[in-house]
């Protein structure tokens, strides 16, 4: 008795289980979080655009595109990355 009890909790468990789940929801890209960040201020001329890194990152970071497709990662709490928020446009975003 205790078997088919137990495998009814399991078959009702597995029902309840979600059947699509978003993997992108589920996942950070490691190119929408940074994990260093540069020191020195950025040259601004070198600068195209700008993005907020995702939400789910451990830190409150911009990452900045760079003149050559380089990316450079600098944490937003410093003085002169809040000053080009105002003079650097935001990146648009990529096409699906």
């Amino acid at each position: 008795m205790k078997l088919i009890a137990t495998a009814l909790v399991c078959l009702l468990l597995a029902g309840m289980w979600p059947q699509h789940v978003d993997g992108k929801s589920m996942h950070v890209s490691s190119s929408n979080c940074c994990f260093s960040f540069v020191e020195r201020r950025i040259p601004l001329k070198t600068i195209q655009c700008h993005r907020q890194t995702s939400s789910t990152c451990p830190y409150n970071a911009l990452i900045f595109q760079l003149k050559g497709g380089r990316q450079s990662c600098a944490l937003k709490t410093l003085g002169w990355v809040q000053a080009y928020l105002k003079k650097v446009k935001p990146c648009l975003p990529k096409a699906i």
